[in-house]
């Protein structure tokens, strides 16, 4: 089989071709054929060494979807040709990543790709929906689940609402029933986030954007799923209702946060830092759940907000670039046919 491997953090071109044996399933696994990985920014940072340090041959890839292929002693629930999808790989082992024909994973790291949902779909999932759900679900007095009508009454900022976690987090805060207001740079990627289900758009460049954004919320916006604090601390804390949270899932090497204590302090503010891979596991099967019950509403391509960007296996270094340099939309790896 075709695996994607680095020996060696750096840049993409220490990403190479080889081909192996595949891996069995051993208990409690199971062996999924991979039709398409989806690579998120964690991937490369990964790769460069800028999050984690390579270890003999590396699989990048978190999430994929694909089809069960063998399954080992003590798996339930999960069958050889079931379609599933497939999120924190990678972190499940250096041979487990999704960029590579035959992945073996723990079970509880597949769910099902329910009929009618396509592969590009599940491969985009993973890390955006996941991060997203956490960053919904950490607020105090708010539902730890989503579901329809779990965030009925709640006003929600998306910051960076054309990213993947942004276009995630839009669709799964409206399908929880939640007002949505998301800010961006610009009208393309206004554009973006208004398919994508965002009630209101604010570009956060011109002046007035904390007022425009108060004018929509008077009592001030309940969450912000935050991109850029380093940014935006200040926008932040001037849109905030009391006992509001900014859930924080990104940083740029570099970064340091500033913020205006007393202000914060005032409004009973909770700063929420969120990394998925430090996420409790019950909470992180949780938000998996959460997600493939809302699957339906979580559509992907251009027309619901997220353009794809699609590259073959052999062009993986390729997909990290485009990742690395800030592609609009989900990058997307064609492994193998559905």
């Amino acid at each position: 089989m075709r695996s994607i491997v680095y020996g060696e953090n750096g840049p993409a071109s220490v990403l190479r071709l080889i081909e192996r044996e595949p891996d069995q399933p051993g208990a409690g696994q199971v062996r999924v054929r991979i039709v398409v990985s989806g690579v998120n920014p964690t991937d490369w940072k990964s790769r460069a060494g800028s999050t984690a340090t390579a270890s003999g041959e590396t699989v990048p890839g978190q999430d994929g979807a694909g089809v069960i292929d063998a399954v080992g002693p003590g798996v339930e629930g999960l069958a050889v040709g079931d379609r599933v999808w497939t999120f924190m790989s990678a972190h499940a082992g250096p041979r487990s990543g999704t960029s590579q024909d035959l992945t073996v994973l723990p079970a509880d790291r597949v769910r099902p790709l329910p009929d009618g949902v396509g592969f590009d779909v599940g491969a985009s999932l993973g890390v955006p929906a996941l991060t997203a759900h956490r960053a919904l679900t950490v607020s105090e007095g708010w539902p730890t689940r989503l579901a329809p009508g779990s965030l009925a009454g709640a006003t929600v900022l998306v910051a960076g609402g054309a990213g993947a976690v942004g276009h995630a987090a839009i669709q799964l805060a409206r399908w929880a029933g939640a007002t949505v207001i998301a800010t961006v740079s610009g009208p393309e990627k206004a554009a973006l986030a208004r398919a994508a289900g965002a009630h209101q758009v604010v570009d956060y460049r011109e002046d007035g954007a904390a007022e425009r954004i108060r004018a929509i919320a008077p009592d001030g916006v309940d969450t912000i799923v935050e991109v850029a604090i380093a940014h935006n601390a200040a926008l932040d804390a001037a849109v905030l209702t009391r006992a509001g949270t900014i859930a924080i899932y990104a940083a740029n090497p570099g970064d340091e946060l500033r913020v205006d204590i007393r202000a914060l302090m005032g409004l009973n503010a909770r700063l929420q830092f969120v990394l998925l891979y430090s996420v409790p596991p019950a909470a992180l099967a949780a938000g998996a759940d959460d997600v493939v019950a809302a699957i339906a509403a979580l559509p992907v391509g251009e027309e619901a907000g997220l353009p794809l960007h699609r590259y073959p296996l052999e062009q993986t270094a390729a997909a990290h670039e485009a990742v690395e340099h800030g592609a609009v939309g989900k990058v997307l790896i064609d492994v193998s046919a559905g």
